[in-house]
């Protein structure tokens, strides 16, 4: 059988009945300072998509915001700066941000040498 997710020892079910505020009291200080000097512009407008659009995937440049608790079992679309990364939410995202699950760097894998990178291949015909 699967663990139950729980957060401070409170399931699921309890945070979404939950108010904000208290809700707020059981995450680390910056999110709580964050939620204290209130909502940007940007996050208040995704926060009302989120709440009227039911299962529609809402996109986003809002990194920022944190995951809510309400918000479990919606699709989101954040921007990395190149393209939009899809989500799904889940309860084990609650109290993190959402630029934590859109990446904004990749690896960079390198493969072999090009032709004239080398002493080697320096005479070789690029046709």
């Amino acid at each position: 059988m699967a663990k139950k997710f729980k957060l401070k020892g409170k399931t699921i079910e309890e945070l979404q009945k939950m108010g904000l505020d208290d809700f707020f009291k059981l995450l680390p200080a910056r999110l709580r300072r964050s939620y204290k000097r209130g909502w940007t512009e940007e996050q208040d407008k995704f926060l009302k998509q989120m709440r009227n659009n039911g299962k529609k995937v809402v996109r986003t440049h809002c990194r920022d915001m944190v995951v809510l608790p309400e918000m479990v079992g919606k699709k989101v679309a954040v921007y990395n700066g190149k393209e939009f990364t899809y989500l799904d939410i889940v309860p084990e995202m609650v109290g993190h941000y959402l630029g934590e699950y859109s990446l904004t760097r990749k690896m960079v894998k390198h493969s072999a040498a090009g032709i004239g990178a080398t002493r080697s291949t320096k005479f070789i015909s690029v046709k």
